[in-house]
């Protein structure tokens, strides 16, 4: 059964190897960028919402 994790996560760290290292530190901007416009859209949303429940009287 060791064997067979073992060839499991040689093969995993293989393909990453293999797919991500050509793209550098490109592929890591990507999702950095893609955190924080997703963390800006999260957050005006969110301040509507609570814009929205003000409103209605659902919060203090």
């Amino acid at each position: 059964m060791n064997d067979l994790f073992y060839a499991i996560g040689q093969a995993v760290e293989k393909s990453f190897v293999m797919f991500l290292e050509p793209l550098g530190n490109s592929f890591n901007y990507a999702v950095i960028a893609l955190g924080f416009v997703g963390l800006i859209i999260w957050l005006s949303m969110q301040a509507k919402f609570t814009k929205k429940a003000k409103e209605n009287g659902d919060i203090v």
